[in-house]
């Protein structure tokens, strides 16, 4: 018999037959007519080979084929309002989860770090692996291993969803006693020594050298770049919170978004200064892949960190 070809609803009318042990009893509760519930029972009959229902002393009886049935019918209707229910609200202070987020460490200090200590206390069975952009590829994206991909991104796949997360923009991060702090303008800036810093998108970057324009070495270099200039580059990192480090050189300048500066700043004796140039602010975006749009710890997880992320001030 092939299944393509038989009308699963004579399933739930033999099922209210056996019950109902009659024709009119059965279509009531089926609102049905009862011409069509006996036009049911006669397809049934063709169907099974057998009369399933036969007239005995008053009332409808279920044959020995019917009776046999019944447990089967019964579970498979069972089986098939399970998995037609609605999917389940996701409660996180009940479910037992781990999240894999993608980001580099400005937006792990920013925005990760303190969304996990939001969640840990009020939400016991919720889990968090971080993951660097170097541990992550777009085959991981794809097959939705990674929950989400937080970063600035230079081109982003069309077949994954996106959000905004916010916009930051430069500031530049300074020892008290740097000498840009006596002279904030471009020459000042371009006297000094910088602190490359950067980490966009996912995988592994390349070696960069002390050139801008067609190295492409970010919007800051690219911003001097329009201007016709280049900064002298002493250290490159992938790393914010080293560049704060270094930073206690008095010699150093890092030119960071202003979340991260504001966050260094806040916990050392670094100061915080203008860029003197127009540099156009960085969009951080979260990504995911369709094969998570849907689901519903997913949807709470993307939901709860653009609320976190709309409360981490910039100023």
């Amino acid at each position: 018999m092939n299944i393509r070809h038989v009308d699963l609803n004579l399933l739930v009318y033999l099922n209210v037959l056996i019950d109902e042990q009659s024709v009119s009893k059965a279509a009531n509760k089926l609102a049905l007519t009862q011409p069509a519930m006996s036009n049911a029972l006669k397809r049934l009959r063709d169907l099974f080979d057998d009369p399933l229902l036969v007239r005995a002393a008053g009332t409808m009886t279920p044959t020995a084929k019917a009776l046999s049935l019944k447990p089967e019918i019964e579970s498979l209707l069972k089986m098939a309002e399970e998995i037609t229910q609605p999917s389940e609200v996701f409660d996180p202070s009940t479910a037992n989860i781990t999240f894999r987020i993608m980001a580099n460490d400005y937006l792990e200090s920013t925005l990760i770090a303190p969304f996990i200590t939001q969640q840990l206390a009020k939400n016991p069975g919720l889990n968090f692996d971080i993951l660097s952009p170097s541990d992550v590829n777009l085959q991981d994206m794809e097959k939705g291993t990674i929950d989400l991909a937080i970063n600035r991104f230079n081109g982003l796949p069309r077949s994954f969803h996106q959000a905004s997360v916010w916009r930051d923009n430069y500031c530049c991060l300074t020892h008290p006693d740097n000498a840009y702090l006596q002279q904030q303008n471009l020459e000042g800036y371009l006297a000094q020594e910088h602190i490359w810093v950067n980490r966009a998108g996912w995988g592994v970057e390349a070696a960069v050298t002390n050139k801008s324009g067609s190295q492409k070495l970010g919007w800051v270099d690219e911003a001097l770049w329009q201007l016709e200039q280049t900064r002298n580059i002493r250290v490159f990192t992938r790393h914010y919170m080293v560049a704060s480090l270094l930073c206690q050189s008095p010699q150093l300048i890092a030119t960071l978004p202003r979340r991260q500066a504001m966050l260094l700043a806040k916990h050392t004796d670094l100061v915080i200064s203008p860029v003197p140039f127009q540099i156009v602010p960085i969009e951080v975006k979260m990504l995911w892949s369709p094969l998570l749009h849907h689901a519903n710890p997913h949807q709470w997880l993307r939901r709860e960190l653009l609320a976190f992320a709309s409360t981490v001030a910039d100023r």
